[in-house]
């Protein structure tokens, strides 16, 4: 069920966002500023519901939590589709910003409780190919609606969306997962002990902390790039001839070549993930976001298409490689099942908080001073996290003690 989640949800991201940047720039007319702003949006709406959500799942089901989440991801795909409009657009991705908290963390927690936290970096791993099939022909599905009408691919893939939450409803298992004792309490007093208590976890665990300040930087670099890249074919570097077809088919061949070399990529995390300690996943993420840092620079200065596009090869595929390690170094320091989730929401909460701070201002600069100017900031920005990935890796990637780190 977990593989066939990533298959079917990356279907369902790949149709919808594709092409939706292209919609935003061609159809809608926004600006470098407008098209950060619709990603603000979303991530205050992250910020907002990140730990509720969070404790939703920790405290009454996973699984209903993350049905819930795909449910409101869908609709808010669909109604993106139905409007040109600035102001629904950007109401609609903090609607989407809020299904996407009911997943944050859920799926994890849930996955590692089926599996057993020994288990699951392999398990992460080999969704992440699962991902990249579905992801392959979303891109194909995407290209081909497109060519017919613009919002018309954003639609379908909402429908996916809400189709697979209803198979989840009706297939999902949920075997090991343990509601918390609240005795006498109400609902809302269980609830409020469950946020409470995955937050002094998270106070307690400095190298918990360190991760908190590493997705802190992450998010606040990631929203230049993600928002800004297709603007930046379109608009400073240009897109070949590709005969009688739409440059749309572009932004297709673009998504299938970033799945293959990440679905290559991940063959070497699925036969590696038994053999590898916290020490090494701090390693392999600190390599791979230093490989991102040199790939936004090199992207946000190249006037050549192939440079470019082997740029945003390469910061796509390492990024993708990051989210398998990096969810599996997370789980391995959270020692209490109970709050897993509440947990992993707090690192997403940091994320968001990232992207809210850098998020305007990065689309503020490349307003007034040009595209090229933000994408360059943007990677200044995740320069940080590199400083943070070296001081885990003076503790083995693990738990130090609090002295230690004090000294």
């Amino acid at each position: 069920m977990f593989y066939a989640s990533e298959f079917w949800l990356e279907l369902a991201h790949s149709t919808s966002f594709t092409v939706a940047a292209v919609y935003f720039v061609q159809d809608v007319g926004m600006n470098p500023l407008q098209l950060v702003l619709v990603g603000t949006a979303m991530e205050i709406a992250v910020f907002v519901f990140e730990i509720p959500t969070g404790v939703v799942a920790d405290t009454y089901s996973r699984r209903l939590s993350l049905i819930i989440g795909w449910l409101v991801m869908g609709v808010s795909s669909i109604l993106i589709a139905s409007t040109a409009t600035f102001g629904v657009i950007l109401a609609a991705y903090a609607l989407w910003g809020l299904g996407y908290t009911f997943t944050s963390g859920a799926h994890q927690a849930w996955i590692t409780d089926e599996v057993g936290v020994e288990n699951v970096g392999r398990v992460f791993a080999r969704g992440q190919q699962w991902g990249y099939g579905g992801g392959l022909l979303g891109v194909v599905a995407s290209v081909s609606l497109a060519s017919v009408q613009l919002p018309l691919a954003i639609a379908v893939g909402g429908v996916v969306s809400i189709a697979f939450a209803l198979f989840a409803a009706w297939k999902m298992p949920e075997a090991h997962f343990q509601r918390p004792d609240r005795g006498a309490s109400s609902s809302w007093t269980a609830a409020a002990r469950t946020a409470r208590s995955g937050g002094q976890f998270v106070r307690r665990h400095p190298m918990l902390m360190l991760i908190m300040g590493i997705a802190f930087f992450a998010g606040a670099s990631t929203e230049s790039f993600d928002r800004l890249w297709e603007a930046q074919f379109i608009r400073e570097v240009g897109l070949p001839s590709l005969g009688d077809l739409d440059p749309v088919v572009w932004f297709g061949l673009f998504g299938v070549v970033s799945m293959l070399l990440g679905l290559f990529a991940s063959q070497y995390l699925v036969r590696r993930f038994e053999r590898i300690g916290q020490q090494r996943l701090a390693q392999l993420l600190m390599t791979f976001t230093a490989l991102q840092v040199l790939a936004v620079v090199a992207f946000a200065l190249s006037s050549n298409f192939a440079l470019a596009a082997a740029a945003m090869w390469s910061y796509y595929s390492t990024r993708s490689l990051i989210n398998p390690v990096y969810d599996t170094w997370i789980n391995e320091q959270i020692s209490d099942s109970s709050v897993r989730a509440t947990v992993i929401s707090t690192t997403g909460q940091a994320d968001a908080i990232g992207q809210v701070v850098g998020g305007p201002g990065l689309g503020a600069i490349g307003t007034g001073f040009g595209l090229r100017a933000a994408l360059l900031a943007g990677g200044v920005l995740l320069a940080p996290a590199l400083a943070l990935y070296g001081r885990a890796l003076r503790y083995g990637g693990k738990e130090p003690e609090f002295v230690e780190l004090k000294a």
